[in-house]
């Protein structure tokens, strides 16, 4: 189970913050801008993250193939720590600005959610998808296709990647598809840097490669988010 995660696009919703700015319970809070903060140094990003445009860089540039894909060589949802909560719910758990309540078998009732794809506020959790911010398909083009069944898996149900999975709304998530940045963006005016930012951490995590209209539109994102930053958690 993941403590903090995605705190930029949950707690700070207009705001584009390193994670590590935001806290679970800071949703009705005024946030501080990252370049009013003492320890965001001009070089690099707070607690030593990488600007968006220096991150862009260190993705590797390759062609895609889609040979082979099939959505179940990649398992969902698992309930790795046997608590009863499958990743699903650990996700809905940990995204939720008001938690829900859990009953027998991990049944969530109530609870609330902002969706930052279209920036709207959801009470019922049957109306929410856990968006692969990296779509399986994507990350099938991307490498995941010469990974082994069990990292897979893994990516499948990223818990500990704090901008790997993201509770969101139906309506764009099912219009994101397996599309890339090149190919869509979420619809919300303030989401481009988020979205970004979690795109970007998301590959560099699991060492995934990124064509090349896709790092045009990255890069093309990144123009307009100068205090956004990545920070690297690459996952064994």
């Amino acid at each position: 189970m993941f403590s903090t995660r995605r705190l930029a696009a949950l707690a700070c919703p207009l705001l584009v913050l390193p994670a590590a700015a935001c806290t679970p319970g800071a949703a009705h809070k005024e946030a501080k801008p990252p370049s009013a903060d003492p320890s965001f140094s001009s070089s690099g990003g707070k607690n030593g993250g990488l600007r968006l445009t220096d991150a862009i860089g260190r993705l590797k540039v390759a062609r895609e193939s889609r040979t082979g894909y099939e959505r179940d060589k990649f398992r969902l949802w698992i309930d790795a720590d046997h608590d009863g909560c499958d990743t699903r719910k650990e996700a809905l758990l940990a995204e939720a600005v008001k938690k829900p309540r859990q009953g027998k078998s991990c049944r969530l009732t109530g609870g609330t959610w902002r969706s930052y794809y279209d920036d709207k506020t959801v009470t019922d959790a049957r109306k929410l998808d856990i968006d692969h911010v990296v779509p399986l398909a994507e990350a099938w083009d991307s490498g995941a296709s010469k990974w082994t069944p069990e990292r897979r898996e893994r990516y499948a149900n990223d818990l500990d990647g704090e901008r790997s999975l993201v509770a969101v709304s139906l309506g764009p998530n099912r219009t994101k598809g397996d599309k890339d940045p090149a190919e869509w963006m979420p619809p919300a005016n303030d989401a481009t840097c988020t979205y970004a930012t979690d795109w970007i951490t998301a590959k560099l995590r699991w060492n995934l490669t990124a064509d090349r209209a896709e790092i045009k539109a990255l890069h093309t994102a990144a123009a307009g988010c100068k205090d956004a930053t990545v920070t690297l958690s690459p996952e064994p």
